[in-house]
This record gives structure tokens, C-alpha cells and sequence, in this order.
């Protein structure tokens, strides 16, 4: 079995309302489906990397629209929705129905356009849905690898790779130590008592990686 992580940019009339509206709000750039249920009316939980503001913002754009939560977390607001249908396109919803491969949360919605999404399936499976995807936008097979059965729960979030990636960069953890949490948090562009969350919480997810391979 395979695990196959697409991107792909749609036309226009395939664009969601949610990822239209990341190219309106400045302060957003990322939007994520964490989790959708399997029933008629479409609930999910969906995820930006903004403020709780901007996040209504978007989910505005979502005409089907019944009930709304908001919860803001450090990195980002999360929003439970209820919708009437998922306002996704017809073609691509039997595209999804059709093909032999399961999928994966998060969809991932770029403000750039791009969509990114993982799936399962044998690579005679994966091969024969990027082909028909490939009548519906522009896709591309960003990586392909062995699918494991376990998935290791201690996986970071964007922000808090970046508040790592730029630990790392400044110094942070070299000896004797270069770089402040202060120094991440200018990079960021955010308090240094965030960035510190992040950074502890980047760690925790980076040990807890390690020794479950262990």
C-alpha cells in the first residue's frame, strides 16, 4: 500500500469559498479540514492560521452554512461547522466516490491556490485518480512512500515547525546558546511568550516522536 501526497490547482468554478477568501483577508494564509463526519449534513472542523476575527471572516464566505463555533489556540482558531452540504463540486465529490483510494485528513487550502491533500490506496489506484483528477485541475504527486499502518500522534503544526526552524537557524540550541526565545519570536513576528509556547510544545512533539519509534 501506498500513502500519495497530492497538490493540485483548480479553475475557477472549482475553487472552494473558503480558500477564495484566503486571498482576501491578508492576515490569513493557510486554511486546514481537520475532520468531516460521514453523514448527510456536512459537519467538520476546520482550522486557520489566524486570528478568531479573520477565521469568521472566511467561514463567511460558506453559504450552506447552519451552525458555527469558534475556539482560538495559540498557532491559529479552530471553527466547527455545520453545513448544509460541503460546497465542494459535484465532479470531484465522484471523483472521491469513485476511485479506489481513501483520504486522508487535513485538506490543506493555500491562500496561493493550491489545494493539498494525502491519500491510500495500491499505486495502480493512486496512478488512475491522478490521471482523471488531472481532467479537473492541475495536479501534481508531491511524495510518494510505504503506508504504515500506526501514525505517531506527536506530528507538528506549521507554526510550530517554523518556531523550531527558527530556533534552530539563530542558535538556539547550540552550546553555548546563540540564539533567545526572543529572537524566534521577532522572526515569527509574534510575543515572546508565544513563541516560547511554541517552541516547548515543538519539543515536547519531537521527543514523544522519538521514543514512540523507539
Amino acid at each position: 500500500m501506498k500513502r500519495a501526497e497530492f497538490s493540485v490547482t483548480y479553475p475557477d468554478r472549482f475553487v472552494h469559498p473558503i480558500q477564495r477568501r484566503l486571498t482576501e483577508v491578508p492576515s490569513l494564509g493557510r486554511a486546514e479540514l481537520l475532520m468531516w463526519s460521514p453523514t448527510e449534513d456536512a459537519t467538520t472542523l476546520l482550522w486557520c492560521d489566524g486570528g478568531r476575527e479573520a477565521t469568521e471572516r472566511a467561514v463567511e464566505a460558506v453559504d450552506s452554512l447552519l451552525v458555527t463555533e469558534f475556539v482560538e489556540d495559540v498557532d491559529g482558531t479552530y471553527a466547527f461547522l455545520r453545513q448544509r452540504d460541503y460546497e465542494l463540486p459535484a465532479a470531484l465529490l465522484d471523483l472521491v466516490a469513485e476511485s479506489r483510494a481513501i483520504f486522508l485528513p487535513p485538506v490543506v487550502f493555500l491562500d496561493t491556490g493550491e489545494v493539498r491533500f494525502e491519500a491510500v490506496g495500491e499505486a495502480t489506484a493512486l496512478s488512475a485518480f491522478y490521471g482523471e483528477l488531472s481532467d479537473l485541475g492541475e495536479p501534481t504527486i508531491e511524495r510518494v512512500r510505504e503506508f504504515e499502518r500506526t501514525h505517531s500522534p506527536s506530528s507538528l503544526t506549521d507554526r510550530q515547525r517554523a518556531a523550531l526552524e527558527a530556533a534552530v537557524s539563530l542558535g538556539y540550541y547550540e552550546i553555548p546558546r546563540e540564539g533567545t526565545v526572543a529572537d524566534v519570536a521577532a522572526v515569527l513576528d509574534c510575543s515572546t511568550s508565544t513563541a516560547g509556547e511554541l517552541v516547548r510544545k515543538a519539543e515536547a512533539a519531537v521527543v514523544r516522536n522519538y521514543t514512540e519509534r523507539r
